[in-house]
């Protein structure tokens, strides 16, 4: 992603187990990446990403048991269109 993108200057996310292991806080200082926390249990300090993630799930995710990587692939894309 950050060969096709560019590398960004910062990332916003909650803090879940999988965004506070070492091994992401880690890669986050090695790749010069400042990471930001919104405040627990305040989910509309990242309201873009917290809405695009409940469209998501409400739209195809809680829909669609995937059989496959590639197929559930090829549904977000389609989803995404």
């Amino acid at each position: 992603l950050i060969t096709e993108r560019g590398r960004p200057r910062m990332i916003v996310s909650d803090n879940g187990s999988e965004f506070t292991s070492n091994a992401i806080l880690a890669w986050a200082d090695q790749s010069r990446v400042e990471w930001h926390y919104i405040a627990p249990g305040k989910p509309m300090q990242n309201g873009f990403i917290e809405s695009f993630n409940g469209r998501l799930r409400d739209e195809l995710l809680n829909e669609t048991l995937f059989t496959s990587l590639a197929q559930a692939r090829v549904a977000i894309a389609l989803w995404h269109a």
